[in-house]
């Protein structure tokens, strides 16, 4: 294990190099592998170790607690979120404790391949009496917004509540420190260069700065302040900071934008919806608002008469500020509109327009038409004209004026009219057409099915599903790839009792309760036990005045669940109802599993039993639901025997296999859906799976890392090999801590991802906790989580397994 050189203190007094006194900041830069690749003056003064004792070397050495507590959980947050603020312990070169506040932000190198480095700044050093805590709170009081203050020496002395938001993190931890440390960008040191040149008697200054680490697009506009004592002697500068004024513009158009998707379109209504339209727009778009819908939808392209004949509209919907020559409220009465006229050009182009108060146009028309004389009356400088429009169907036009507000529409404003309008008229567009469920369903059933299959190593798998084409709809057969822990997957068909939305729409509850007790890792008879109370629940709900309770919530929904291990070629399986699967192994020998029967689910009072087999590396297994059995024009055996001869056949892809079975299986369009999933096995070498046995005493854990990273070594695997160190440290930790013997270790390398498990006896689960700052403990399964891409815990009959899983990228 590599350390760092310890000499005595008196030898590591006379190699320090010379810092000047005062206040000092000690900076720190480590690369993504934690390795040490700077170090400054401020740092070398305090901890004491020069550069070349620690340049290249891994900071976490420099940490006074256990590194796998503390280094890798800030590294890991501040590598997602690019910035982390805390509380660090370090050790100085003597050997002494030192706290310190630590701030690190994401930084990009000046190295030709531009990777990302971490800058860490530490607050040392004695503060000058002028900049504690009394000056802060005596300018902080002086201060109507979001400031900072900061002293002769540009230290921080005090920051508001909102900047600690916008920065996000604490007061305590930048205090001390100067911008360009607080916020590492280009704006900061200009900042600083204006703000050193008030504390010489400059005036104030505005300056633009960046503040948020996480959305660099997002700046700040900021004024520099001089604060003087009584004697006119500039103390201090105080920075206040406001958000960029276009990006509040756009802050609050968005916001518009985001209660219109809430507000507009709440009923069936299009008077409504459209009077919905104008409430939103007025005072937060424009001063006045009206909604004009025609007599009835035009669909398609206008015809070339319109613009002849003008149109024929009717005043659906008026907002205004208060104003004396507001629009008169709607009479229902349908009027035409001129050809000529601006509402009558934009519906004939179906595209916006934006007009000043005083053209010729706008001026005509306001004289000719009583509707629109509000346009002169309340003084209009500037007019949006905006159609109705969604799916190639005009339902009117939409007036936007402003008279109170000075400035004029905008490109951006015609936009979010544009935008408006465009909800208004799907709401009511969406009220109109006709009902079409058969479609509805579908799409429905459609997007509650896996959209792709997820990666794993387990099994190859390709899957089918065949809508029915009977007169009761489409029904709620789905099949699922569910991957877990260990590198094992889990398979699901199932079918609904029922057609139609309601199908559907069951379908959907439940196999997002089957993937979520998957997530738990339960045996295949607990998860139907589990899903068998559910549908009991759903059908007590959905059963109501109709009392169909025989049907509701899924009553009579059958299932298949199958679990299996490509490590110990084991599989699991219990089924409620369903069809049993058929296994095809490589010697050509086909036959279905003997899985116990269960009852339909939603029946309760009976249990489910799983059947366990070993089904060798490139064995076939078919899951189906009963709709690919059920004959017309042949019985059942016939049918078992065509689906057994199309399974055995080779076939050159799993694809062509599903092929070959539905065009053997169907003589014409299913009266009910199919759903047909095959898969074939596959196994992972002895090699990829390392196991140990460990001894129950807390000695065995650092033996334990150490087999962890000599078999990462042999696996090519070493840049894994700090992170597993950490997790495979507190897994085994834990088990020695809270678990009973015996303990097993086992990595797991299938392809991409590596899996630690640690096993024990006791079927206590572990808990992640928030542990506070001085607690010597609860940090581990925190850490173990920030390290790892997901992690977890499986029960056992007796005992348990605490699992992680890291990615290890492409390659």
């Amino acid at each position: 294990m590599e350390r760092l050189p310890t000499p005595p203190r008196k030898q590591a007094q006379a190699q320090t190099h010379t810092v000047p006194p005062g206040t000092y900041s000690a900076t720190a830069t480590v690369d993504e592998q934690g390795l040490v690749t700077g170090w400054s003056e401020g740092a070398v003064r305090l901890l004491g170790y020069q550069p070349s004792e620690v340049v290249g070397r891994r900071a976490s050495r420099l940490l006074a607690d256990d590194p796998g507590q503390v280094a890798s959980g800030a590294w890991r947050e501040a590598a997602a979120r690019g910035q982390w603020g805390g509380t660090v312990a370090l050790r100085h070169r003597d050997g002494h404790r030192i706290e310190r506040e630590v701030l690190a932000h994401r930084h990009a190198s000046d190295e030709a391949r531009g990777s990302e480095w971490l800058i860490v700044s530490a607050v040392t050093g004695p503060w000058h009496a002028d900049s504690g805590r009394g000056l802060g709170e005596w300018a902080f009081d002086r201060a109507p917004c979001v400031m900072a203050v900061f002293d002769r020496d540009l230290r921080l002395v005090r920051a508001s509540a909102a900047l600690e938001r916008a920065l996000s993190v604490t007061e305590e931890t930048v205090r001390g420190l100067r911008l360009p440390e607080i916020a590492p960008y280009p704006p900061s040191h200009e900042a600083e260069t204006r703000m050193r040149s008030i504390l010489e008697g400059g005036e104030p200054q505005d300056v633009p700065l960046r503040l948020d680490p996480v959305r660099p697009e997002r700046s700040w506009q900021a004024r520099l302040e001089p604060l003087k004592d009584t004697a006119g002697q500039v103390r201090a500068v105080c920075l206040t900071a406001h958000p960029h004024p276009a990006q509040e513009l756009n802050r609050r158009r968005m916001q518009l934008l985001s209660d219109a998707g809430t507000n507009i379109g709440t009923t069936a209504d299009a008077h409504r919806t459209a009077q919905e339209l104008a409430d939103i727009a007025v005072p937060r778009l424009a001063d006045v608002c009206t909604v004009d819908l025609l007599d009835a939808p035009r669909y398609g392209k206008p015809p070339s008469a319109w613009s002849d004949i003008g149109l024929a509209l009717s005043r659906a919907a008026v907002q205004s500020v208060p104003d004396e020559h507001a629009p008169p409220r709607p009479a229902g009465r349908a009027r035409r509109c001129p050809a000529w006229s601006p509402a009558a050009r934009c519906l004939v182009k179906g595209e916006s327009g934006l007009y000043s108060g005083d053209e010729d146009a706008l001026v005509r028309w306001a004289r000719e038409d009583p509707e629109v004389a509000w346009i002169r009356g309340c003084r209009t400088h500037s007019l949006m004209v905006v159609p109705i429009r969604a799916a190639g169907t005009l339902f009117g036009v939409a007036l936007f004026g402003r008279h109170r507000q000075s400035d004029p529409f905008d490109a951006d404003d015609l936009w979010l009219a544009g935008q408006l309008a465009a909800k208004a008229a799907t709401s009511i567009h969406s009220t109109r057409r006709p009902k079409r469920e058969h479609t509805t369903t579908m799409a429905l059933q459609r997007s509650l099915l896996p959209q792709t299959l997820p990666e794993q190593g387990a099994m190859d798998i390709a899957t089918r599903y065949l809508p029915s084409v009977s007169q009761a709809g489409v029904g709620g057969d789905w099949f699922d790839v569910i991957p877990l822990s260990g590198s094992r997957v889990a398979l699901v068909v199932g079918d609904v009792v029922g057609h139609g939305m309601r199908a559907s729409a069951t379908m959907g509850r439940v196999r997002t309760a089957v993937r979520t007790l998957a997530d738990v890792d339960l045996p295949p008879d607990e998860l139907l036990s589990h899903l068998d109370d559910l549908v009991i629940h759903l059908s007590a709900e959905e059963a109501g005045a109709d009392n169909a309770a025989e049907t509701a919530g899924g009553v009579g929904t059958t299932c298949l669940y199958a679990v299996y291990d490509p490590v110990s070629r084991h599989c699991s399986l219990a089924r409620a109802g369903h069809p049993p699967p058929a296994v095809v192994t490589p010697g050509g020998a086909v036959r279905f599993l003997d899985v116990p029967p269960g009852p339909p689910l939603g029946l309760g009072g009976l249990p489910f039993e799983v059947f366990d087999t070993e089904l060798p590396e490139g064995s076939l297994i078919a899951l189906y639901t009963n709709g690919l059995l059920e004959p017309r024009d042949h019985d059942i055996d016939d049918a078992l025997d065509t689906m057994f001869a199309a399974l055995v056949r080779p076939a050159t892809s799993l694809d062509a296999i599903c092929d070959r079975v539905l065009a053997a299986m169907l003589t014409h369009r299913p009266d009910d859906d199919i759903a047909l999933l095959i898969a074939r096995t596959q196994a992972l070498d002895a090699d990829s799976v390392a196991t140990w046995e460990l001894p129950f005493d807390p000695a065995t854990v650092a033996n334990a890392r150490q087999k962890a990273t000599d078999q990462l070594t042999a696996w090519h695997l070493d840049e894994a090999a700090f992170i597993t160190e950490l997790v495979v440290s507190e897994l085994v930790t834990n088990a020695i801590r809270y678990g009973r013997p015996p303990i097993q270790l086992r990595l797991i390398h299938d392809n991409n991802t590596l899996t630690c498990e640690v096993f024990d006896s006791s079927d206590t689960a572990p808990h992640m906790r928030r542990a506070r700052t001085f607690d010597e403990g609860g940090r581990g399964l925190l850490l173990v989580g920030q390290l790892s891409q997901r992690w977890g815990t499986r029960h056992a009959s007796a005992g348990k397994t605490v699992w992680a899983e890291q990615f290890l990228g492409e390659g």
